[in-house]
């Protein structure tokens, strides 16, 4: 494994924490929008904040680089960083989505993704529609994503919610992944629910 699939690997073994925030929604805030948001609106203005900072001034580009540089892809040191779109899709996914589905939503980001590094980087052979993602990972990224969702929605949304977060993963649709997996599967699964 070269330097590059380990920082990339390092990299998902802290994104799996982000399960947190979808839980703290859930089991702290008790599915309470408002509450929620309290929270949620101050951390991603002061992350909005924080990537101004940094991507406007060179000091502290250097203080912030020097401290969080081991995380960061090579798009994220001139761009916002998955953290924050994280916390914006959170937002959008709590305000619009039903609360079942925006839990779900966000957690797939955790999951999927996760998942999808690391066994697709160590063990993806088998690359997709000419991406850099494999058949492994997404398949790795699929059954984790739609057993999660079966302990909380029905099959056919939950079925329908994880091909739609794996697709958004593996996709060359030029958007963060913290960004399309949960919005693009907590679309697909309000639709669905209006459905099944």
């Amino acid at each position: 494994m070269n330097p590059k699939q380990k920082k990339e690997i390092f990299r998902k073994t802290i994104h799996v924490s982000s399960i947190l925030l979808p839980l703290s929604y859930r089991y702290i805030f008790l599915n309470n929008r408002k509450l929620a948001f309290l929270v949620l609106i101050p951390l991603t203005l002061i992350a909005l904040t924080i990537e101004v900072f940094r991507l406007e001034h060179k000091t502290f580009k250097k203080i912030f680089y020097n401290i969080f540089g081991i995380m960061l892809r090579k798009h994220e040191i001139n761009n916002f960083t998955g953290a924050t779109y994280l916390m914006i899709s959170a937002v959008i996914c709590i305000a619009v989505f039903p609360a079942d589905i925006a839990f779900v939503a966000i957690s797939f980001l955790a999951i999927g993704d996760t998942l999808a590094a690391l066994i697709g980087i160590p063990l993806g052979k088998r690359k997709l529609f000419n991406t850099d993602k494999s058949l492994e990972g997404s398949i790795a990224c699929f059954t984790g994503t739609f057993v999660f969702a079966l302990f909380f929605l029905n099959p056919i949304v939950s079925m329908a919610g994880a091909f739609t977060a794996t697709v958004a993963e593996f996709s060359k649709i030029p958007l963060d992944d913290n960004i399309k997996i949960p919005i693009s599967s907590g679309l697909m699964m309000s639709f669905m629910n209006l459905i099944f």
